[in-house]
């Protein structure tokens, strides 16, 4: 097959259609969350934005919001040092055991959430972690270090190690070199890394879920526990709210990353 019905063709249509199932879940919350009904549901009638009111008053959902991002800041902030700490020191040193833990790092990646949050939940009853705030954050901020791993060892990849030899042979001590010739130079990787886990932990259920209660109450837990007993539509604008914050972190990464490489 040729010209206008050729793979080309094909492959714009299958691209075009996984987009639209994607996205339109997404796109019908947005009419949901601004019904004029009492319940889950289209608009009847006309918009109404009175659930963004509800959302944006109520002492339950503030609180949660504030919560969420406070967790989501301390965990990225835990996975951003730790995992650019680690992508450094595998990339220094370059070794068949660096390899075996770079495998390990991605395991939060890779084992299913619910196994992982079961692990946990016995686990934090050791420490008595569950259902507080540390708790959730060292939760949230290790199974976030793999998309600081990822996103740094990818800039420590086209780092040019020449710079760091230029660097010692002028007498930079190694601290000096990591601050001043490595650090910024893989700055967007690390600001993509902070951005992913962020996201992750401001969207995460599972784990909290097993590991959180009464005294852990976050925006997604309130949405999960809202769906379970009144379908309010508020649920839905919290939704938009969730899907309009991830939107704007993911074009602030192209942005960053459209810098480093212009």
């Amino acid at each position: 097959m040729n010209g206008a019905y050729g793979p080309g063709w094909i492959a714009r249509i299958l691209s075009i259609g996984t987009a639209l199932y994607l996205v339109l879940p997404i796109l019908i919350v947005l009419p949901v969350s601004m019904t004029d009904q009492r319940f889950l549901s289209l608009p009847h009638y006309g918009l109404s934005l009175a659930h963004y009111g509800t959302v944006l008053t109520s002492p339950e959902w503030l609180g949660s919001i504030w919560q969420s991002a406070q967790i989501a800041l301390a965990a990225t902030v835990l996975a951003v040092l730790t995992g650019t700490a680690f992508a450094v020191a595998a990339w220094r040193l370059d070794h068949r055991l660096t390899r075996l833990l770079m495998a390990l790092m991605l395991l939060p990646l890779i084992v299913p959430s619910i196994v992982y949050a079961i692990g946990l939940y016995r686990y934090f009853r050791w420490w008595d972690l569950l259902d507080r705030f540390a708790g959730v954050v060292i939760a949230h901020g290790v199974t976030g270090i793999p998309y600081v791993v990822i996103t740094v060892s990818a800039s420590l990849a086209a780092f040019d190690p020449r710079l760091e030899q230029a660097a010692r042979g002028m007498g930079a001590s190694l601290s000096q070199v990591l601050r001043w010739v490595i650090l910024p130079r893989i700055m967007p990787g690390i600001v993509s890394g902070a951005i992913f886990a962020f996201i992750h932990s401001w969207d995460e259920l599972v784990m909290v879920l097993f590991i959180a209660s009464r005294d852990v109450f976050t925006l997604p837990r309130r949405i999960w526990d809202g769906i379970n007993e009144n379908l309010d539509p508020a649920m839905a604008a919290v939704a938009v709210l969730l899907v309009g914050l991830t939107i704007l972190l993911l074009l602030l990464d192209i942005v960053v990353r459209k810098r480093s490489d212009g």
